[in-house]
């Protein structure tokens, strides 16, 4: 077994170093873009994330900018279907791990215009507060239930800075 001689050791690892200093490995916004019909923009970023019991929830923050430039941007919330039963009559509450409480209108019915509502998806208007989070401070959403309890989601900081370049698209 030959032996790395320490000058090698040395120049490996300076190497290492300067290539983590000179070309940092960044995280990249997971935003897409899509343009639904002529003039009309959709911009969104999705994340799987886990409750506290463990079920599966797709977080999307979505803007839709339509042709004569009005723009909506939203937080939808979709859990396993006959799992969960979002109540649609409460905000979702939106509190920072600083202690910060906001909370969203459920949007959920006036979207679906008339469509059945599925009651394990909720849509949030979060335009208003988006400005009021900080990029770097991970939230906790809780999610009003049917059945009076709520769900809480926990949100890492990357993904309100997706939300953020989300809204400002």
């Amino acid at each position: 077994m030959s032996k790395i001689r320490p000058i090698l050791w040395l120049i490996a690892a300076s190497i290492c170093i300067l290539l983590v200093i000179f070309n940092p490995l960044t995280a990249f916004a997971a935003v897409t873009q899509i343009e639904e019909a002529p003039g009309q923009m959709l911009y969104q970023s999705r994340q799987n994330l886990r409750d506290r019991t463990g079920k599966s929830w797709q977080v999307v923050a979505f803007k839709r900018v339509r042709p004569d430039g009005s723009a909506m941007v939203s937080l939808r919330l979709v859990g396993f279907l006959g799992a969960v039963e979002l109540d649609h009559d409460r905000s979702l509450t939106l509190t920072t791990s600083m202690g910060q409480t906001l909370t969203a209108k459920d949007v959920t019915n006036e979207i679906s215009q008339g469509a059945t509502t599925l009651a394990n998806v909720g849509e949030y208007d979060i335009q208003s507060i988006l400005p009021q989070l900080h990029s770097e401070i991970p939230l906790e959403l809780t999610l009003p239930m049917l059945t009076g309890g709520a769900t809480e989601l926990q949100i890492p900081s990357i993904a309100i800075q997706e939300w953020q370049t989300v809204a400002a698209r």
